[in-house]
């Protein structure tokens, strides 16, 4: 298994944990271990925090077969945080140590999908491998993230049985009443000589948005409360119950934004439990893929500075925070905090991880590898986020045809049928010759099941409307960089929909809101009140993103199709790709009626 051994880059230019440690500021990691003071009873203890690991256990990158790299050459996967970890706690002094993780963890790589979807581990009984890799390196205590019910609840219910670990979220409650559906939290023990214990307590607040994103799953059975009021409530009680270090881990970014409506609690509100909950010390957080080694933010109600940290994601960076504490009556004082961000580049693989993990690795790529079609010719994203490209027009064409047949003998199966998808990635490809299943998820990567909702002509007017600022507006004449043209104000490109079935143009040189134009159907102006089906997938359907009409359109195709499983079946069927036999160009870019491309 080449490719998960230690790389030739990280043996001629790696370095040691202690040395990168020491590089990044963190005092203590060089070895030596600085002598107390004569009358110094303080002690510094260290907690250890990753987040979005996504199925992330070794260095590689399923999607092309080979070892993990990209431009910033950052290293991924639970066997570099094994080695990061273990060095600080030869360090430290494995007592002094904690290690948490703030969610995402059983989502995102072919590895984890493959124990989800075509292996579950509901029917295999096997133990997933995020629970094998994560029970080895020995965590303190997990927070669930919203990617934790893309798969139902029985799954995530196996799954933390399978965890050594407790697995947290006080803010997921039963729907019937407020009563948490998880541990809410844990308090650790740390003995630190001399018959002393600091009490460390974790609370874990998982995303609110998971009603909207698994509503499928979750509707009726779970409910999630506001993240600042949830703190509110339990922090309190960890203090009651002793906690001399009180840690959050959150799976939600610091930047108070929610990319829904206003209908459920803030997605992203760390920043705001620290300024508004008392008697926390640090947050340890995700969910926004951010790297943030260190924040300070004061809380409103006390003056006291609340650490934040965010760890990156994939496993890419290890977040370290050091408390120093002394002594008071009954128990311990925080007086000294502070975060760094490790690299896992700087380490090589934990081969003890390596080798657990190895055969559910192997059965992977063997899985992936699987070719299961011909391409006439190479077909690429790179252009997908401005152009409209044949691969797209692939996705589009297998979701408006599976909506379609699913329609036959209903009462609508005369309506036309439209599809929506956004580009995903910008390097994925379909070679030219052998296209394998790795191929096809590396063109859709999320876990997607598909719906058809019905929209009207107005309707799909807004939805091309809002998806169209994308786009940065160019006046006429204005020389065109593609560099800048698109994902104008931070929108992704994965929120950049497009729209099959229908032509139309967007005209970049007027403002967002007004650059749709020439919206038609088999050559015929759309009219406001026509009606469409359109194919959508259940993280669109369900509000992500915050597309208009889609949530409140009537649901009339629902058979819990995996996208990326229905592309695989298309193209095992027919066995030859061929962009002559989908390929629409359907949409484009212009400026006054001219177009940019």
């Amino acid at each position: 298994m080449g490719g998960v051994e230690i790389s030739r880059r990280q043996a001629v230019g790696g370095v040691g944990a202690a040395a990168a440690l020491a590089a990044a500021g963190w005092q203590g990691a060089a070895g030596a271990k600085p002598k107390p003071k004569p009358g110094d009873e303080s002690v510094t203890i260290t907690v250890m925090g990753t987040s979005d690991l996504h199925g992330c256990c070794l260095n590689w990158d399923y999607f092309k077969n080979a070892e993990f790299d990209n431009t910033a050459h950052d290293d991924i996967g639970l066997a570099k945080i094994s080695s990061l970890v273990k060095q600080i706690r030869a360090d430290r002094g494995r007592d002094r140590t904690l290690l948490f993780d703030s969610g995402d963890t059983i989502q995102g790589t072919p590895l984890a999908t493959y124990y989800a979807k075509v292996e579950p581990i509901t029917e295999t009984r096997v133990k997933h491998p995020m629970a094998r890799a994560m029970n080895a390196i020995g965590y303190d205590a997990v927070t669930l993230g919203n990617h934790e019910f893309n798969y139902g609840l029985p799954l995530l219910d196996l799954w933390i049985r399978q965890m050594d670990a407790p697995v947290l979220g006080a803010n997921a409650v039963r729907a019937s009443r407020d009563v948490p559906a998880y541990e809410p939290y844990v308090i650790k023990k740390m003995r630190v000589g001399h018959g002393r214990t600091v009490k460390v307590g974790v609370l874990g607040l998982t995303n609110p948005g998971v009603a909207i994103w698994d509503k499928t799953y979750v509707e009726g059975e779970l409910r999630f409360l506001d993240l600042v009021e949830t703190a509110r409530k339990w922090v309190p009680v960890l203090r009651a119950k002793g906690a001399d270090v009180v840690i959050v881990t959150a799976h939600a970014g610091d930047n108070g934004f929610s990319s829904y409506g206003g209908d459920l609690p803030v997605e992203n509100a760390s920043a705001m439990v620290a300024e508004q909950v008392p008697g926390i010390d640090a947050i340890l957080f995700g969910h926004s893929h951010q790297e943030v080694a260190q924040r300070f933010v004061l809380n409103k109600e006390t003056g006291a500075e609340v650490l934040l940290s965010e760890p990156s994601y994939w496993g890419r960076r290890l977040s370290v925070l050091d408390f120093t504490l002394v002594p008071k009556k009954g128990g311990w004082t925080v007086t000294a905090k502070s975060a760094i961000t490790v690299n896992s580049n700087t380490v090589a693989e934990d081969p003890a991880i390596v080798a657990l993990i190895k055969p559910q690795h192997d059965t992977t790529v063997a899985y992936v590898n699987q070719v299961v079609a011909t391409s006439v010719a190479e077909l690429s994203t790179a252009e997908s986020c401005y152009k409209d490209t044949p691969i797209l027009d692939f996705i589009q064409d297998v979701q408006a045809g599976t909506v379609k047949d699913g329609l036959a003998g209903t009462a609508y199966e005369a309506l036309p049928v439209l599809s929506i998808c956004a580009p995903f990635s910008r390097t994925a490809v379909f070679p030219a010759g052998d296209v394998s299943i790795r191929d096809i998820a590396g063109l859709y990567i999320f876990d997607n099941t598909l719906l058809g909702s019905v929209l009207t002509g107005a309707q799909v007017k807004a939805y091309l409307e809002y998806s169209a600022k994308y786009f940065t507006q160019l006046p006429v004449g204005a020389p065109v960089d593609v560099a800048t043209l698109t994902n104008a104000n931070g929108v992704p490109d994965y929120l950049y929909d497009q729209l099959s079935g229908v032509t139309y143009d967007i005209d970049i040189s007027q403002p967002t809101g007004s650059r749709i134009v020439n919206l038609a159907y088999e050559g015929v102006p759309v009219t406001a009140a026509q009606e469409f089906v359109v194919a959508v997938n259940n993280y669109r359907q369900s509000g992500g993103g915050g597309f208009p009409h889609i949530t409140t359109a009537p649901v009339v195709y629902n058979r819990q199709v995996e996208i990326r499983q229905a592309l695989i079946d298309r193209a095992s069927a027919v066995g030859v790709i061929d962009a002559a036999d989908f390929h629409v160009l359907n949409w484009k870019l212009v400026r006054a009626g001219v177009p940019v491309f």
